[in-house]
């Protein structure tokens, strides 16, 4: 369902794409690819993480926590190309959504680097049903700390005296 140039998404599933921008430079893209990959963007944002992988790659499975929310997921797909590199997650039974998310760092022609975070979910659980047009803006802006997660990963992987230097 976010795989780009997939089938549009079902009815009744709300889409949701959010653009980070995260930095500039071929260091950047490198750095932020890895922490995407490695999950630092759900761990910087705040949320526990188990995997039966260190690294998303197909088939591995995550358990995604926040306080008492469990949202176990397995992974669907990978990129890893020049431009673009990510994944993305499909829910699995007790998560609290049904649908899918990605999680794709691309660099532009002009050289920056950005994080697009797409979902493509509808409720699942009843809480969640209830929650509404709520449930739909924290999706929303926790998208929005997955860029700022991946922004302090990125800068915090980079030599001393090289920030910016790309």
């Amino acid at each position: 369902m976010t795989r780009p140039g997939g089938p549009p998404p079902p009815v009744g599933f709300h889409r949701l794409r959010v653009g980070v921008p995260v930095g500039h430079g071929p260091g950047t893209f490198a750095a932020a690819g890895r922490a995407v990959l490695a999950w630092r963007t759900h761990r910087g944002a705040g949320l526990a993480v188990e995997t039966s992988a260190p690294e998303a790659a197909a088939g591995v499975r995550a358990t995604v926590r926040i306080g008492p929310l469990r949202a176990p997921c397995l992974v669907v797909w990978t990129v890893h190309e020049a431009r673009r590199v990510g994944f993305a997650y499909g829910t699995l039974p007790g998560h609290p959504e049904c649908g899918e998310e990605a999680f794709v760092v691309e660099r532009a022609d002009d050289d920056s680097v950005h994080l697009t975070v797409l979902a493509l979910s509808r409720p699942a659980a009843p809480w969640a049903r209830l929650a509404g047009p709520v449930g739909r803006l924290a999706q929303r802006l926790m998208a929005r700390r997955y860029g700022r997660a991946l922004r302090r990963a990125v800068r915090g992987s980079e030599p001393p005296g090289t920030r910016g230097l790309a």
